[in-house]
C-alpha cells in the first residue's frame, strides 16, 4: 500500500493487545483475525513506528479512543486490503454475458438493470460491472444501467470517485474496452470515462449493519473476497440479508476462495462462487 515503506523486523504484539484487537474486530466488523497474528504484526509494524509509537499498546489506545472512527478505518484498511484490478475473476463476467444478462433482457420489462458491488474497494469492480452492462446492452434499445458501490472505508471510496488508475490494473480488460472507456492521463494512468462513472453511485457502508437498500431490488450483487475474514455465522447472516435485497431470479457472486454452506441459505447453488435467488 505504501511503496516507500522501509522493511524492518516485525514488531511483536502482546497477548493482551492481540486479544483486544481480535475481539473488537470480530464484534464490530465480523472479521476473524484469531489466526492472523503474523499478518497483524507484519502489516502494522512500520505503520506504528511511522506514527511515533514504540509498541502496539499506545497505538491501539489511540485507535480505540478516536471518536471520529478515522483511525479504526485506517487500521481496517491495513489489515484487510487486498490487491484489486479490473476484470478480476473473469469467469463471473463470462457468466454475466452468457447467462445472467440474457435472462435480464428477456424478463426486465422496465428495461432497468441495477447491480450492487458490496465491497467495492477502490472502484475497479463496479466500473468493470458497468462496462460489462454497456457492452451487452449497447445495441438492445434503451436500458437504464447503474450500480451501487459500497465500502467501509471513505478513503478507498474517495480513490474510486477520482476514477484514475495505473495501466497495470487494466491488463485483463479487452483492448477495445480500454480504448472506449478510458481517457489517457499522465504517468501511465487512465481515467474512467463519464459514460461509466455517471452510472456508478458510491456510498459508505459497513456490511455488519442492517442493509438500508431494500427498495432497490438488485439484479446482481457482487460480494467478493471480503467474507474470507468472517466467521461462518456472521457470513451466513450477511448472505441472508443480501438475499432480501435481490429480486427473484437475481444472482449473488462471491469470491472463488469463499463458500456458502448450502443448507444455511435460501440461495440456489449455481456453480462455484455463483448463487441465485429462486424465482417466485
Amino acid at each position: 500500500m505504501y511503496g516507500g515503506d522501509i522493511k524492518m523486523a516485525s514488531m511483536k504484539i502482546s497477548d493482551k493487545d492481540f486479544d483486544r484487537l481480535v475481539t473488537f474486530m470480530e464484534s464490530k466488523y465480523g472479521i476473524n483475525l484469531k489466526q492472523k497474528r503474523v499478518l497483524i504484526e507484519g502489516r502494522l509494524s512500520n505503520h506504528i513506528t511511522q506514527r511515533g509509537f514504540e509498541n502496539f499498546t499506545p497505538f491501539l489506545d489511540m485507535v480505540f479512543a478516536d471518536r471520529t472512527g478515522t483511525e479504526m478505518v485506517n487500521l481496517l484498511n491495513k489489515l484487510t486490503t487486498n490487491h484489486t484490478f479490473f476484470m478480476r475473476e473473469e469467469g463471473h463476467y463470462e457468466f454475466m454475458k452468457n447467462v445472467a444478462l440474457p435472462e435480464l433482457e428477456k424478463t426486465k420489462k422496465d428495461h432497468r438493470v441495477y447491480l450492487w458491488s458490496a465491497a467495492s474497494s477502490s472502484g475497479e469492480e463496479p466500473y468493470t460491472n458497468i462496462m460489462q452492462l454497456l457492452e451487452y446492452f449497447k445495441f438492445k434499445g434503451t436500458w437504464q444501467l447503474s450500480t451501487l458501490a459500497t465500502d467501509i472505508s471513505q478513503r478507498v471510496l474517495d480513490i474510486a470517485k477520482t476514477a484514475v488508475y495505473h495501466k497495470d490494473t487494466m491488463s485483463k480488460l479487452p483492448i477495445d474496452w480500454q480504448k472506449k472507456y478510458f481517457d489517457s492521463q499522465p504517468n501511465d494512468c487512465f481515467k474512467v470515462s463519464s459514460e461509466v462513472t455517471r452510472r456508478t453511485e458510491f456510498k459508505l457502508f459497513n456490511l455488519m449493519d442492517r442493509i438500508p437498500f431494500r427498495g432497490y431490488q438488485f439484479d446482481i450483487v457482487f460480494c467478493r473476497n471480503v467474507m474470507i475474514y468472517f466467521e461462518t455465522d456472521i457470513k451466513i447472516a450477511l448472505v441472508n440479508r443480501i438475499y432480501d435485497v435481490i429480486r427473484p431470479g437475481g444472482y449473488l457472486f462471491i469470491g472463488h476462495a469463499e463458500s456458502i454452506p448450502r443448507d444455511s441459505t435460501k440461495f440456489q447453488y449455481v456453480k462455484p462462487a455463483i448463487y441465485r435467488k429462486p424465482l417466485a
